[in-house]
């Protein structure tokens, strides 16, 4: 990953907040993204609590530590939750630069499933053997829950938080971003799928086959076989386009 300033950091994570806002996917003011910022101090930023989500801009974002206390002077506090889950992934996953938490409908509705994501759409083959799950403990304001949320994430890109939502993390913000937007859109169509008769399901190596096309696109690739490793660059580009219109103060 290369290092990006702080002022760029902040850019894109106000810009993450815009479009979880902009996508329906917010709670309110509740829920949280986080990025850190590089360094050995594991600062990291994250939203000031009590603003919706379209109002948060770059300069607005609550810097602190993984002791939840803010490290430059804020008018703002930050969500006690919020700080125990983000503060506990940053801390033991040095790839979680950023780590997106949402509790949209079609999300809580997978994660208080026994089966969990299931691979039932091209979408959600992405997630193949990607998703780790954590059992529901309350509202997550105990510290020591914070090591079995680790245990429990392991080494994969999302968890899935029983009974409560979702959660990605990615080496960069458009990464986890990416990563939310289609895992939400994962968990809808399968809830949609699920009400309307008996699931078709693929084959396993298809599944496995097709996550590797969807998160390793530089590997080795067959006769004839081609690769898109520039669909999520060119993804998040777009999107940005898209809050310049929509939504341009998100870089303030």
């Amino acid at each position: 990953m290369t290092h990006s300033t702080e002022q760029t950091l902040r850019e894109e994570l106000a810009a993450c907040y815009r479009l979880i806002a902009h996508f329906r996917m917010s709670d309110l003011i509740f829920t949280h993204i986080s990025v850190r910022i590089p360094g050995p101090e594991h600062h990291f930023l994250i939203n000031p609590y009590g603003l919706m989500f379209d109002e948060i801009t770059a300069s607005s974002l609550v810097k602190i530590g993984l002791d939840g206390r803010a490290v430059e002077a804020s008018p703002y506090a930050v969500n006690p939750a919020g700080f125990v889950i983000h503060s506990a992934i940053h801390g033991a996953r040095e790839d979680a630069q950023c780590v997106l938490h949402t509790h949209t409908r079609a999300g809580c509705a997978v994660a208080a499933l026994e089966c969990g994501l299931l691979p039932v759409n091209q979408i959600s083959m992405e997630f193949y053997g990607k998703v780790a799950y954590h059992d529901y403990e309350g509202v997550a304001l105990d510290l020591d829950e914070q090591q079995r949320l680790v245990r429990d994430l392991g080494d994969k890109p999302v968890l899935m938080l029983r009974n409560h939502g979702l959660l990605t993390v990615g080496e960069t913000v458009s990464q986890a971003f990416l990563r939310m937007y289609y895992l939400d859109k994962a968990c809808d169509i399968q809830i949609a799928a699920q009400a309307c008769g008996k699931l078709i399901l693929p084959p396993a190596q298809v599944c496995e086959y097709t996550e590797r096309q969807f998160n390793d696109p530089g590997r080795p690739l067959e006769e004839g076989e081609l690769s898109d490793p520039d669909a999520m660059q060119l993804a998040w580009a777009a999107l940005l386009r898209l809050l310049d219109r929509v939504s341009p103060g998100f870089r303030a």
